[in-house]
């Protein structure tokens, strides 16, 4: 697949995961449990669910010894968009103002991390 396809694709993928994530804490909450427990709840299945979709659908690789980079991954974009969040804020920027203009610096950061990181070909694999 194209890189520019791929990346659009990735962020369709994103966009469903997305939608996915906030269903599971929705469900959460609405069986009554505590908001804490219903974003764990959310985030975990969020995780899974995103591992297979962007797996599959953006990269063409499901193999779970992956899964562990994943979520490393995941977490590694997680703490630089709440480090770079906290800086904005204390620039008077706003919280959502800031995830605004964070997202697409997220987006690419995290297209290259499970482009190289996660998904990208073992050095066995590799040409050369």
């Amino acid at each position: 697949m194209k890189l520019e396809k791929r990346f659009i694709t990735f962020l369709l993928v994103g966009l469903l995961n997305t939608l996915f994530g906030l269903a599971a804490y929705a469900i959460l909450i609405h069986v009554n449990l505590p908001i804490w427990l219903a974003l764990i709840g959310g985030n975990v299945a969020g995780i899974a669910f995103n591992f297979f979709t962007t797996g599959h659908l953006v990269f063409s690789d499901i193999a779970l010894n992956r899964l562990p980079r994943f979520v490393t991954a995941y977490l590694a974009c997680y703490v630089l968009n709440y480090v770079a969040i906290r800086i904005l804020v204390s620039l008077h920027l706003g919280a959502i103002k800031s995830q605004v203009l964070l997202a697409p610096a997220i987006a690419v950061t995290s297209y290259y991390l499970m482009s190289q990181y996660v998904f990208g070909r073992s050095t066995a694999e590799r040409p050369g």
